[in-house]
């Protein structure tokens, strides 16, 4: 079952006139293309890799696929629920760890999950909250103040805060950028044990390295297009690098040996996908 849904996503920056323009008559400037014509169907239980240069689209595919930012073209869902027309039902099945360090100064560690659980509706908690913090090694920091913990702690409580309503989708943002081995190695040892669990996993990464050992399928994306998808060692055989991240330079520079495209990312150009209920 697909439990995340892409199909025919476009979306772009278009500039605001200012005020003096509009009176002026000046016409609209062109926007910036972010996402061209993205199709992609993720099934519930993978560990799927979303790879990709600086500016190729992925924070925008997930800000989309969060519900931060509209489409201007196509549809997206998760588990069924359409980003758009059902939010609060999406947004309820996706657990989002975003790239940049964002947290509130005035609680503890503690506090903060407990708001996000309420959020959620989510009253009584305190269970899952302590597994979490056990798991991610932050349960010596249930009580400290937020401003009061290092980059990686504040890194691993922005993990605790994706997971505390239990989302079966979890979307990592570039999680381990800029953090030390101990942190790493906690949390895929962790995310990996909710992915045998069940939790379907979107990570983005430029660690080809945690890419080819964690994803069974990866699709690479180029100036806001798919350019390749396929499951990550058959896609690695095929292009005829020696690993993933040679892989995925060959196809980022274009060889010409590669202009037939990847399997499935040529058919996924080839047939879209039918729209979920």
């Amino acid at each position: 079952m697909s439990v995340v849904r892409i199909e025919h996503l476009t979306k772009i920056y278009t500039p605001r006139r200012s005020l003096g323009q509009r009176l002026r008559g000046v016409a609209q400037p062109p926007g910036f293309q972010a996402l061209d014509d993205v199709n992609l169907t993720i099934e519930a239980g993978e560990f799927f890799g979303l790879l990709g240069p600086n500016g190729a689209g992925k924070t925008t595919l997930i800000s989309v696929l969060a519900g931060l930012s509209a489409a201007t073209q196509g549809h997206v869902s998760v588990c069924g629920y359409d980003v758009a027309h059902d939010a609060a039902r999406a947004r309820r099945a996706l657990g989002v760890v975003p790239q940049e360090l964002v947290f509130d100064p005035f609680f503890t560690v503690r506090e903060t999950l407990r708001i996000q659980s309420g959020y959620f509706g989510l009253r009584r908690n305190d269970d899952w909250i302590d597994e979490i913090l056990a798991s991610l090694g932050l349960a010596d920091k249930a009580d400290t103040n937020m401003r009061a913990l290092s980059g990686g702690m504040k890194r691993r409580v922005l993990v605790a805060q994706a997971l505390v309503h239990r989302p079966p989708v979890i979307v990592l943002d570039e999680p381990t950028a800029g953090v030390d081995v101990d942190l790493r190695r906690t949390l895929w040892e962790f995310i990996v044990r909710l992915n045998q669990q069940g939790h379907t996993i979107l990570l983005t990464t430029h660690y080809l390295e945690e890419a080819e050992a964690l994803c069974g399928r990866v699709a690479m994306l180029k100036a806001g297009r798919i350019v390749a998808l396929d499951r990550t060692a058959a896609l690695v055989r095929q292009v005829g690098g020696a690993d993933l991240e040679e892989a995925f330079v060959r196809i980022m520079r274009g060889d010409p040996a590669l202009a037939g495209g990847t399997s499935e990312a040529a058919r996924a150009e080839d047939e879209p996908t039918e729209v979920s209920a």
